[in-house]
């Protein structure tokens, strides 16, 4: 059988992991590139257990993504500057290194996107291919990210998705970062929403599966394929909190996100401005098509809400042993 070989940078966040771990159930060789491989050891990150190669390197360096990735017939790029720090400095030289090393590789290049990318001018429910005219920051980068992929010739994969969640869920996302407290028992959920206004979310796990089957059609692929993933759609903005709640076992306190705030704290937090820039997100209703892709895979891979939130929340340490079980 062909030994199939995947370069995952990113594996030690939340969607590179998830792409990771699945690919290697499908017997995928999958190496991970990180600048300490030996300090992740140490940490109990990296070990024999994970399956994965290790590789020492640097994402922002060209020459270490190139030799990372030599034989790989895949390249995740699931890597992001911590807590959206310096996105305008390094995001697209880190994609820059990946795009040389599929190029050099012949690899087909994936980049987990997400929903930054639209604005009001896509409609409430934009597919694949609607007009991207985003408001933030963020999203014009995303937009340069794609069209980069797009004009660079490589083959490359674009998957959009809504907030994520999941068990290994990082500070990048609404769910770990303002709903609920990792390493904390459900008290208290943040609601970053507004009343009757709904919100996609997207499950690791589900998204990761998504890759997998999509990379799997490598020969139905063309050269540069963009979809979008439903996941799960909250139409009111009030289920994501009532399957938290039921997960934690009981009645849960729901306290509005403190919006107001965010000014005050931005000189000192640098992530506050970037949570405001997506405020949008939480007024008003956006829902990505996924015509496209169902139409590709004949079927999205959809964890129910009440045992992704449950799983989401054992990952996090949120819940008791017995109720994690």
């Amino acid at each position: 059988m062909t030994t199939r070989t995947a370069l995952v940078l990113g594996a030690t966040g939340g969607v590179g992991g998830a792409v990771a771990r699945r690919l290697l159930t499908e017997g995928w060789t999958v190496r991970a590139l990180h600048r300490d491989p030996a300090r992740l050891a140490r940490e109990g990150v990296a070990h024999e257990a994970d399956g994965f190669a290790w590789m020492r390197g640097d994402a922002m360096v060209p020459g270490d993504v190139i030799a990372a990735a030599s034989g790989a017939s895949l390249i995740v790029h699931a890597v992001n500057p911590p807590g959206y720090r310096d996105w305008d400095r390094l995001v697209l030289p880190m994609l820059d290194a990946s795009i040389a090393a599929a190029r050099a590789a012949e690899a087909r290049l994936i980049l987990p996107g997400n929903v930054y990318v639209y604005g009001r001018d896509a409609g409430p429910n934009p597919g694949a291919d609607a007009p991207r005219t985003p408001r933030t920051a963020k999203g014009r980068i995303r937009i340069a990210m794609e069209d980069g992929l797009r004009e660079s010739g490589i083959r490359s994969l674009v998957l959009r998705a809504g907030d994520f969640f999941g068990p290994r869920t990082t500070a990048n996302s609404w769910f770990s970062a303002a709903l609920v407290r990792p390493g904390k028992p459900v008290r208290t959920v943040l609601d970053p929403g507004t009343p009757g206004i709904g919100h996609q979310w997207a499950y690791l796990p589900d998204v990761a599966e998504t890759l997998v089957r999509l990379a799997a059609r490598e020969a139905d692929l063309p050269r540069f394929a963009t979809f979008n993933m439903d996941g799960h759609w909250d139409p009111d903005g009030r289920q994501m909190i009532a399957a938290i709640a039921r997960a934690a076992g009981g009645k849960v306190k729901v306290r509005r996100f403190p919006w107001g705030l965010l000014p005050l704290a931005a000189p000192f937090w640098p992530l506050a401005r970037e949570i405001r820039e997506m405020r949008y997100l939480w007024r008003e209703p956006l829902r990505m098509d996924n015509a496209g892709l169902m139409e590709f895979l004949g079927h999205e891979p959809h964890t129910p809400l009440d045992v992704a939130a449950r799983e989401t929340l054992a990952g996090l340490g949120c819940l008791s042993e017995r109720r994690a079980g």
